[in-house]
């Protein structure tokens, strides 16, 4: 079936609908050469349709092991060329056939470069896949709806789980988490209380948790729990990744900011301050932290982007509370940013013989 992607601006890119019809979202765009299952599944796209600027998609297919989510919280899919016939030793299944499969609209064969270029020019903005006969009050009646309703509260766990370990005790905020993050922090042997993004300050530390981790997430984080965060400062650890970085920085008196067109991929330049280290890191994320709003801050900016200068990492000066914008379990390094992870194990247990008197 013939379909468009219209632009609120009424740009207007002609493609070919493989799944799905109808759909309403921010369009934003992708630069990652592989993981799109991941983009797929990552409840941070909650809300948006997203343009792969890679040409091919779909060529290695789709594997249970890559998803990221209980499902896929993104609004559309657009991409260039379809590939119908993948080829790939782990492949279950073909991206066309996932795609119809979970009812994720995809409009395909689009100039997806015209796409970005429009989006970098004019700035994110919101969008709509239709057929290509869909009636102008159709239209209409799409762009009226807002695709970031509650968008937290519609990713995040809606009941508190275990993943047990032998480490100190972590209570996660699941504001959206990938579950590649919990597998990398099993991993480094911490023991995960998994709880739901809304879940009071006094419950959280009723649980008695050695420290708190503060995860990715989708929408603006002036709509996410700033208070309960606020409430958690200064009482244990906590280490905040994405939309935890930010809300921390919210909590701390600072201020955040859209960006015009966001960033989002595998293949983002960050440069460590400390070590002047350069990472690649993988990123998800339309807001930043305004840096100027951190100068009356008990705070230290540790990362960098290399790209265009915004906060991608901070540490607070007195309190065992530190954070960064990217994913580091991401790992298109491949491993260059898991050292946070051990990091954080460190300034736990340097707070628990703390707390001991050692």
């Amino acid at each position: 079936m013939n379909g468009k992607l219209i632009l609120e601006d009424g740009s207007v890119f002609q493609g070919m609908l493989a799944s799905g019809t109808k759909t309403v979202g921010e369009v934003v765009f992708n630069t990652g050469m592989t993981g799109y299952q991941e983009v797929l599944t990552d409840p941070s796209y909650c809300g948006q349709i997203v343009t792969m600027t890679y040409p091919l998609i779909g060529n290695y297919g789709v594997a249970d092991l890559f998803e990221q989510a209980r499902q896929s919280f993104v609004r559309g899919f657009v991409i260039s060329e379809l590939c119908g016939k993948p080829s790939s030793w782990q492949a279950e299944d073909s991206l066309v056939s996932y795609l119809k499969a979970k009812n994720i609209p995809c409009l395909h064969g689009v100039d997806t470069r015209a796409i970005t270029r429009r989006i970098r020019s004019h700035g994110t903005m919101k969008g709509v896949i239709v057929p290509a006969d869909a009636q102008a009050s159709e239209v209409a009646e799409l762009f009226a709806q807002s695709p970031f309703a509650e968008v937290v509260k519609e990713v995040t766990t809606k009941e508190i789980y275990r993943i047990p370990g032998k480490g100190p005790h972590i209570a996660v905020l699941d504001f959206g988490i990938k579950r590649n993050i919990l597998n990398s922090m099993a991993k480094a042997g911490f023991d995960l209380t998994v709880l739901p993004a809304y879940t009071p300050a006094e419950e959280i530390l009723a649980l008695s948790p050695d420290g708190i981790f503060l995860s990715n997430g989708p929408g603006d984080p002036k709509d996410a729990p700033v208070e309960t965060v606020r409430q958690l400062i200064g009482k244990k650890p906590i280490f905040g990744i994405c939309l935890g970085h930010q809300l921390l920085a919210l909590a701390l008196g600072g201020d955040t900011y859209k960006l015009k067109f966001g960033h989002r991929g595998s293949n983002h330049p960050v440069k460590d301050l400390a070590t002047d280290r350069v990472y690649i890191t993988s990123q998800n994320h339309g807001y930043a932290i305004d840096e100027t709003s951190l100068a009356t801050l008990d705070v230290t900016v540790t990362h960098r982007a290399v790209n265009d200068g915004t906060v991608e990492g901070m540490r607070h000066n007195r309190l065992p509370v530190f954070s960064v914008q990217y994913h580091p379990e991401a790992a298109p390094g491949p491993d260059d940013s898991t050292y946070l992870f051990e990091e954080f194990m460190r300034l736990l247990n340097k707070e628990m013989n703390k707390a001991r008197g050692n």
